[in-house]
C-alpha cells in the first residue's frame, strides 16, 4: 500500500517569500500542536556572536528613545539599550557610564570626593550620575586613604549646601570596611547584617580599591533576567557613525565600558562602514560590533566577511522614517529580515529585526522569520525613560519622536547617518511626531515578555532557538492576508470597543 502524504496548510517560508515583498501585516503564522505551557517557554536569545540576552528586546540608537534611563530600564529587564551619538562625545560617554555605574557587584572605580568639597559638589554627583553615597579620601583621589563616607542621611536637611563635606561626613572609625579579597558573596553578607549602605573595601594601606552598594542587593533581587557583564555591570551599547571622526568617540567609549558598538547607519553596505570594522576588530577585539543596516544577501555578506558580530536589519520601516518613500530604495521589513536571516544563519550571525515593530503581532512575526531580538523604537519612545518631558495635546499625554533621518534631528549630527557632507542640501528621510504615554518599563516590558511566550506557545515551540529550527525545517507554516483577512483579525463590527493596548499603557 503505498504511503499516504501528510497535507499540509499554509506554506513554509521558503516558498511564501519568493512571492515577492511582503511586510509583518501581510503573513500570518499558523499554529502548531501545544503540548507545555506558557511557563516553559523561554525567550532567551543572541544580540551578536558573544553577548546573549534573557529578553529579545534592544532600544533604538535615537535621541528621542535611547539615553543612560532607558538602557538602564531595558537591561534590568533582561533587554540593552543603544545610547544615540546625537551628541557630543563627552556627553554619550556620560550616559554609558551612568549604565555602568548603575548596577554593581564591586564598583572597582567609586566617585570619590576630599573632605574639602562641599555638600554641593554632592548634589553635582547625584544630578549627573544619579547617586550620593560618596567615599571620601584624603586627597580626593582613588590613591588616597578613606576617611569616611558621605549619604543622603547626612546632607538631605542641611541648608548650608557650600558647607565642608569634613563637617558632615560620617568619619572612617565609624564605618563598617572590607579587606581586598573579600567575596562578593561575603560582602553582601556583611551589608546585609550590618543594614549599611555602602561597604568599602580597603587595602592594608588603608586606601580604597572597591565600593560595595546595598542598593544593587536589592536590584538583583527585582531583576533576576537583568543583562549583565562578567564585572556584574549592566550591559550597554553605543552607536557611532562611519566616519573616521568617529574613531575619537569609539575610543572614548571602550575607556567607558561600553559592550557592543553599533555602527549607525541607513545604508550600511559601504567601504566606509567596512574600514570602521575593520579598524575596532583591530583595535578592540574584546568589543562586539554590530554592522547594518541592511535588507539584502549582498549586504549581509559584505558586512559579515568585514567582522561583524551581528546585523541590523531594516531598511525604511520604521513610523517615523521616509526613505522608501524620498528615496525609492529599501526593502518590505517581513522579506528582509527572513532573507538576512537565512543567509546570516549559515554564517553563524545573529540578525536584529530594525523598525516597523508596531504591536505585539509584529515581534513574533519578526522572531519567526528569523530575527534573534527585535529593535523598538516607537514602542519605547513614550515611556517614562524615553528622553523628552511629556506634554498634552487634545487632552491627550505625548513625548515627542523623530526619525534620525528628520530635518530637525539632522541639524544637530545625525546627517553623518546618511552619509550627508557639509555645505550639500539635506534630504529628509524621516519625520518628527509625538507618541503616546506608554507609562513605565517595568510595566510595558513584562507584557511584551509575556505576549511573546505565548505567541511561541500557540505554534508548539518553546524557544526562540526551537522556533528557528522549524522556520528553517519548513516545519512554521505561514500564510499571505488579505486586506480583507486583515481586517478581520482585529475588532471589528463593534459600535464601540476599549483598545486593550491602550489600557495597557494607561
Amino acid at each position: 500500500m503505498a504511503e499516504q502524504k501528510i497535507i499540509r496548510d499554509g506554506k513554509d517560508a521558503e516558498t511564501l517569500f519568493a512571492e515577492g515583498g511582503l511586510t509583518y501585516d501581510d503573513i500570518i503564522l499558523l499554529p502548531g500542536h501545544i503540548d507545555f505551557s506558557v511557563e516553559a517557554v523561554s525567550v532567551e536569545t543572541a544580540l551578536t556572536r558573544r553577548i546573549r540576552l534573557k529578553r529579545p528586546f534592544v532600544s533604538s540608537p535615537m535621541d528621542t528613545v535611547t539615553e543612560s534611563a532607558m538602557a538602564i530600564g531595558m537591561a534590568l529587564h533582561g533587554g540593552i539599550g543603544i545610547i544615540h551619538c546625537n551628541n557630543t562625545i563627552e556627553e554619550q560617554v556620560r550616559e554609558v557610564r551612568r549604565v555602568k555605574r548603575f548596577e554593581n557587584g564591586f564598583i572597582t572605580e567609586p566617585v570619590v570626593l576630599s573632605p574639602e568639597h562641599t555638600i554641593r559638589d554632592v548634589d553635582r554627583i547625584k544630578a549627573e550620575q544619579g547617586f550620593s553615597g560618596i567615599p571620601i579620601t584624603e586627597d580626593g583621589t582613588l590613591a588616597g586613604k578613606l576617611v569616611g563616607i558621605v549619604t543622603n542621611r547626612d546632607v538631605d536637611f542641611e541648608p548650608d549646601r557650600n558647607k565642608k563635606l569634613r563637617e558632615v561626613m560620617t568619619p572612617r572609625e565609624q564605618l563598617i570596611t572590607a579587606p581586598v579579597g573579600i567575596s562578593l558573596a561575603e560582602a553582601n553578607r556583611i551589608l546585609h547584617q550590618s543594614k549599611k549602605g555602602k561597604l568599602p573595601i580597603v587595602n592594608a594601606q588603608g586606601q580604597l580599591t572597591a565600593l560595595v552598594s546595598r542598593n544593587d542587593l536589592r536590584k538583583n533581587e527585582d531583576y533576576p533576567f537583568a543583562s549583565k557583564d562578567v564585572n556584574k555591570q549592566l550591559l550597554c551599547g553605543a552607536a557611532i557613525t562611519t566616519h573616521d571622526a568617529d574613531r575619537a568617540r569609539l575610543a572614548e567609549l571602550v575607556k567607558a565600558g561600553i559592550d557592543v558598538i553599533v555602527l549607525d547607519a541607513s545604508q550600511g553596505d559601504s567601504v566606509f562602514q567596512i574600514r570602521m570594522i575593520e579598524h575596532i576588530k583591530a583595535n578592540y577585539p574584546t568589543v562586539d560590533v554590530i554592522a547594518g543596516n541592511v535588507v539584502t544577501v549582498a549586504q549581509c555578506e559584505h558586512l559579515i566577511a568585514a567582522g561583524a558580530d551581528a546585523l541590523r536589519v531594516g531598511m525604511g520601516s520604521g513610523s517615523i522614517c521616509i526613505t522608501q518613500e524620498t528615496m525609492a530604495v529599501g526593502r518590505a521589513q517581513a522579506s528582509a529580515v527572513y532573507h538576512c536571516a537565512r543567509y546570516a544563519r549559515s554564517r553563524g550571525i545573529p540578525v536584529i529585526a530594525d523598525g516597523g515593530i508596531a504591536n505585539l503581532g509584529h515581534i513574533a512575526r519578526a522572531l519567526a522569520l528569523g530575527a534573534s531580538t527585535v529593535m523598538m523604537g516607537s514602542l519605547l519612545a513614550g515611556t517614562h525613560e524615553a528622553p523628552g518631558e511629556y506634554y498634552y495635546e487634545g487632552g491627550v499625554r505625548l513625548k515627542k519622536y523623530r526619525g534620525m533621518g528628520s530635518l530637525e534631528a539632522m541639524a544637530k549630527r545625525s546627517a553623518l547617518r546618511y552619509l550627508t557632507e557639509d555645505g550639500k542640501p539635506a534630504v529628509a528621510e524621516g519625520v518628527t511626531g509625538a507618541v503616546v504615554d506608554k507609562g513605565p518599563l517595568n510595566v510595558l516590558i513584562p507584557h511584551l515578555v509575556e505576549a511573546a511566550k505565548r505567541s511561541l506557545q500557540k505554534v508548539g515551540c518553546r524557544s526562540i532557538e526551537a522556533l528557528h529550527n522549524a522556520l528553517y525545517a519548513g516545519e512554521l507554516r505561514f500564510e499571505r492576508r488579505s486586506p480583507a483577512a486583515q481586517a478581520e483579525g482585529r475588532a471589528h463590527h463593534l459600535f464601540s470597543y476599549r483598545d486593550p493596548e491602550s489600557e495597557q499603557e494607561s
